[in-house]
């Protein structure tokens, strides 16, 4: 029992000592959400809606067969922040969305960061509005409309 519990300290150790560190600025998982929701800084008013209050809707045939979309909106304060974009895949961009962020409407540009198709995956988006103003949109896919 004792040579057991020794093998299993000497193995604890080595891991702890040799762990590799996977958010070294060079590994592929470093982009993860650091806010589930939408986050927008714009005019020096900071903008923070949790995904629990978002609802995201993916559209696969938006457009046509095989023209998705997606819609996200807040369900506190429905028509006053929603985002509509077509850029649903990995690195596509969208430069003529619908953005409207408490009451406003932007013109921008959406970039989809993390793409997906299926309820309760993940979707990030990176948006630029016209006026310099940046947000971020990481979201989970609440349903799935034909």
């Amino acid at each position: 029992m004792k040579t057991l519990f020794k093998q299993a300290l000497v193995v604890l150790v080595l891991i702890t000592l040799f762990n590799c560190d996977n958010d070294d600025g060079n590994a592929p998982n470093e982009n993860v959400c650091n806010y589930q929701g939408l986050t927008a800084e714009i005019n020096s008013t900071q903008t923070l809606i949790p995904e629990s209050d978002l609802q995201t809707d993916y559209f696969p045939n938006n457009d046509g067969t095989g023209m998705p979309a997606v819609e996200v909106w807040s369900t506190a304060s429905p028509g006053d922040t929603f985002i509509v974009t077509r850029a649903v895949t990995d690195g596509a961009v969208d430069a003529n969305p619908e953005i409207r962020i408490g009451t406003v409407d932007y013109t921008g540009t959406v970039t989809c960061q993390r793409g997906n198709s299926a309820v309760g995956d993940e979707m990030r988006f990176d948006i630029v509005l016209s006026n310099g103003s940046e947000a971020e949109l990481c979201v989970i896919i609440d349903t799935v409309t034909p």
